[in-house]
């Protein structure tokens, strides 16, 4: 998903790298007139075009979100008019349109695909559909292309003949030059050819330079050897004189300009006016040209320092890119022991993706290397989740078929009135149960539902046909009642000797033996109840006081019968069973979510004290577990 993504990135890089370099090249002084050592207008053009497109390609990075184009539609609408249209084809916006339409195609493939995902899919089974907009992109871009290959071809063939046409101009001043008795009666078609040049426009840059310092040779010894008269020479020569003092003084300006790259093209067209006025007299041509070549070297300066400051910021972005390599290379060296540390060391690689983002470019020949160190280490997590999770996927699958077989043989035995061996048969079932893995969440809750009524059915029954005398019961209730009304009275005024009263109240509670079956829930919750208040004020916590309660009444429990510890052992196997099941679930919920907002982070918080919670609730069953063990020694 990523290729035309790196490919994009990579196009930009090495335009706007080579571009920079062009506009670097550009910010040489010129050299004294008199030398006509100054870059032609040709040269000049072709470097602020270069410069130009430089500074395009740096801030097309930060400006993605600020498109006038939001669907591959809008911008498919907009190629099509290029391609298809008169006008021109500037190649920023042609550059800019192919960077928007691949970061909404490679958008509109990564939601296809975690839709996918989302849904359950493999990843090694999903299949990308060829997209119709991306090939009638490409088709309308090559149309661009070819055109403007054409154009390139026409235009340079256009300065070819303007070279024809100045070298022809250069040759008629020649030889005017050569004819010295001439000078005068040639003066006005020497202006007219002067009119010609200036009317000829761009030509070979190659050749630019060559085709100037003859011209400009020619130009100046004509007006040497041109005799006007006195007024008409100095009247030239003061109206050319006050043409270059402006262009000095605009020039001046422009170093007072923010715009760094305007102030360089501007000044590119200030240096083709200068070249095309005439010359002023000798006592003042080298200084108004120093004056104005000290303007022109300030704006250069600035214009050359822009692009060393763009240099020094991609060394700086090479610089935090490598950090990030390391620190995604450190997170994927990580071991994963299940799927919740796979899915927080992805939330960890996710945020680094984000960040590297914001990072602009690196130095050319670095920006390409660093980027596939990145991608290469995200290729190898994500590709070793994705087995991860395929092999987890089976597990489940295997997990699932046999908790189903647990549940039907549940099912066939909760009816059973063979009370002994089937709690034994049950209670080995509960064991098995415990000692599979995990399920996916819905499946799991089901499956355990079943087994859990099945297993509750069948003791229930029991418990009801092996129920004691019902009066003895209804005694005991009334004797828990009154005892639960002086904790009551307990908690109202909390005395010195409380703790002492609860102890013996509590004894005295334990030492009753059973109620009504239908009250029992109720007559255990008001007596906890009360207890915890109680044990809240006096600063008890409460698993100690459950456990001594519990161990206090074991010796209770046993005088019952032979089975009676065993029937409580197995009462707190399947709850044991009961709260570890429900931590596995939470924990495998836990596995599959991610802190992606506020919500998220505080359903995991909860989820989290739920399950910590859970596990206290298991280690105080475990030592009831032990209790009971110990008891049954000492019996």
């Amino acid at each position: 998903m990523m290729d035309s993504q790196e490919k994009a990135l990579k196009e930009g890089i090495l335009e706007g790298t080579a571009v920079e370099n062009a506009a670097n090249n550009a910010c040489a002084e010129p050299k004294e007139e008199a030398k006509a050592e100054v870059k032609p207008v040709e040269e000049a053009n072709t470097v602020a075009e270069a410069t130009e497109d430089a500074i395009t390609k740096n801030e097309e990075a930060d400006k993605s979100d600020k498109d006038l184009y939001k669907t591959k539609a809008e911008v498919l609408d907009r190629v099509k008019e290029l391609a298809h249209g008169d006008g021109p084809l500037p190649k920023d916006e042609i550059d800019n349109l192919k960077t928007v339409f691949y970061k909404l195609h490679i958008a509109q493939k990564d939601a296809k695909y975690k839709e996918y995902i989302d849904a359950g899919g493999d990843p090694e089974h999903y299949q990308i559909i060829p997209d119709d907009d991306e090939e009638a992109f490409k088709a309308e871009m090559t149309i661009i292309k070819e055109k403007r290959a054409k154009i390139f071809a026409e235009q340079e063939a256009e300065k070819e003949g303007n070279y024809n046409k100045k070298f022809e101009i250069i040759e008629k001043i020649k030889s005017m030059v050569s004819s010295p008795e001439e000078a005068n009666k040639s003066y006005n078609d020497f202006k007219q050819l002067q009119q010609e040049w200036k009317e000829i426009k761009a030509i070979p840059a190659s050749k630019a330079n060559e085709l100037w310092r003859n011209y400009q040779l020619y130009v100046e010894q004509f007006y040497d050897l041109l005799k006007l008269n006195i007024e008409a020479r100095e009247y030239d020569f003061k109206k050319n004189l006050e043409i270059k003092t402006h262009l000095c003084e605009a020039a001046e300006k422009l170093a007072n300009d923010d715009d760094i790259i305007s102030a360089f093209h501007q000044l590119q067209k200030l240096h083709q006016e200068y070249r095309e006025t005439g010359p002023v007299s000798k006592d003042l041509r080298e200084e108004v040209w120093n004056r104005f070549k000290a303007a022109s070297t300030i704006i250069n300066k600035r214009h050359q320092q822009h692009f060393e400051e763009l240099r020094l910021k991609e060394e700086d972005n090479l610089v935090k890119k490598t950090a990030l390599c390391e620190k995604i290379e450190a997170i994927a060296k990580e071991e994963n022991k299940g799927a919740s540390d796979w899915e927080k060391h992805t939330k960890e690689i996710i945020e680094i993706q984000t960040e590297w983002k914001t990072i602009g470019f690196a130095p050319q020949k670095m920006n390409i290397k660093i980027f596939d160190r990145f991608r290469a280490t995200c290729d190898d997590f994500f590709g070793r989740k994705a087995e991860f999770f395929k092999t987890l996927k089976e597990k489940f699958s295997e997990n699932a078929s046999k908790k189903k077989e647990l549940v039907e043989k549940a099912k066939a035995l909760k009816d059973s009135v063979d009370w002994k061996n089937t709690s034994d048969e049950l209670i080995k079932l509960q064991k098995e149960w415990k000692t599979i893995g995990m399920v996916p969440k819905k499946l799991g809750d089901q499956l355990w539902s079943e087994f859990l009524d099945a297993c509750n059915h069948f003791f229930d029954a029991r418990n009801s046909a092996n129920a004691g005398l019902r009066n003895e019961e209804h005694e005991n209730l009334e004797k828990k009642r009154n005892i639960i009304e002086e904790l009551k009275g307990l908690a109202e005024q909390v005395g010195d000797n409380a703790q002492e009263a609860v102890q013996k109240l509590t004894e005295e509670y334990n030492s009753i033996g059973h109620v009504p079956f239908k009250e029992k829930d109720v007559i255990y919750k008001e007596y906890h109840d009360i207890l915890d208040t109680l044990y809240n004020k006096l600063n008890i916590k409460v698993a100690k006081r459950k456990f001594n309660n519990f161990k206090n009444n074991l010796k209770n429990v046993a005088a019952k019968g032979i089975d009676a510890l065993d029937n409580e052992r197995g009462r707190l196997l399947r709850q044991y069973d009961s709260v570890k099941s429900e931590v596995q679930t939470y924990e495998n919920n836990l596995g599959f979510l991610n802190s992606t907002s506020k919500k998220g982070n505080n359903l995991i918080e909860e989820m989290n004290r739920k399950v910590q919670k859970l596990k206290d609730e298991m280690e105080l069953i475990k030592q009831k577990i032990k209790a009971i063990d110990a008891q049954n020694k000492e019996e």
